[in-house]
């Protein structure tokens, strides 16, 4: 036991390797590696307040993101993928923003590597995207992927993934398109619906039962409010998302959606076969 003891200390005290980024913007792949970045001209010291994912303040050598995404305009789309599978959905606007709520990416030096994320967990390493002011741009956690491997510019979600599209026939301002918007700032990084999606690890939120399905509606605003507060798992990694976050109007239009898309299943056989890592630290 003392030698199990000794090795796992062993092993988090090995330094942290150096690691790329890769940038597909949609004129070929820009990698950057983690010196390139800590040195580049745009790079300083940044302090975090209440950071998302360590929960206290944090300190980091970051770059304004603006300053990487060469060509991209305000209206395009982007990914983020991170390196366990994480993919969360991100408009350009707010990550190209100078104003308000800022966009940068967070760089772990390997001289100096930041804290773990918990017991037994990795750092939020090699690259972080991280928000200085993010209520002022309702910015989400899940817009806050760590462990950054890939970000890369793609078509919409709506265009991409046709299996979550509500009923064309209802108002763009419904509800429940509203509720659609929230799923994909909200929802989709971790989560598929109807087989559709890109994230690695999460249920999916249709197949074989909808959340609304099994949850009394109250339980479940308690489960996306504080998701601990009903299932408690040492291992779990859903955030709770407060009203700060997800006003308590946006949750109703976000379980609206949902609700919805309880009537619009596909069936199990139409929906790709994808697994879970056990070792996916953000696996719920």
């Amino acid at each position: 036991m003392k030698l199990l003891t000794l090795f796992i200390i062993a092993l988090f005290s090995l330094p942290v390797c150096a690691a790329q980024l890769a940038l597909d913007l949609g004129s070929g792949t820009r990698t950057w590696q983690t010196a390139e970045l800590l040195q580049h001209p745009a790079a300083q010291t940044l302090h975090i307040v209440d950071d998302v994912s360590y929960k206290r303040n944090m300190t980091y050598r970051a770059v304004p993101l603006a300053a990487l995404l060469e060509g991209i305009r305000p209206g395009d789309h982007l990914q983020a993928v991170a390196l366990d599978g994480f993919a969360a959905e991100l408009a350009a606007a707010p990550l190209l923003s100078q104003t308000g709520a800022k966009a940068w990416l967070a760089i772990e030096d390997p001289a100096h590597p930041w804290p773990p994320l918990g017991a037994g967990k990795r750092t939020a390493g090699p690259f972080y995207l991280v928000w200085t002011n993010p209520l002022a741009g309702h910015i989400s956690p899940e817009q806050w992927p760590f462990a950054l491997a890939t970000l890369k510019r793609l078509s919409p979600v709506a265009q991409r993934f046709p299996a979550l599209l509500p009923d064309p026939a209802l108002a763009l301002n419904s509800p429940i398109n509203q509720g659609f918007a929230l799923f994909q700032k909200n929802c989709l990084a971790c989560h598929r619906l109807n087989g559709a999606g890109d994230a690695q690890f999460g249920p999916d939120l249709n197949i074989p039962y909808n959340p609304t399905e099994y949850f009394g509606a109250d339980f479940l605003k308690r489960y996306i409010r504080d998701p601990q507060s009903l299932r408690q798992w040492p291992q779990a990694r859903m955030p709770g998302f407060a009203p700060s976050v997800l006003p308590d109007p946006e949750l109703d239009q976000l379980i609206s959606y949902l609700q919805h898309m309880a009537k619009r299943k596909v069936t199990p056989s139409s929906v790709s076969v994808w697994s879970i890592r056990p070792s996916d630290p953000r696996a719920q």
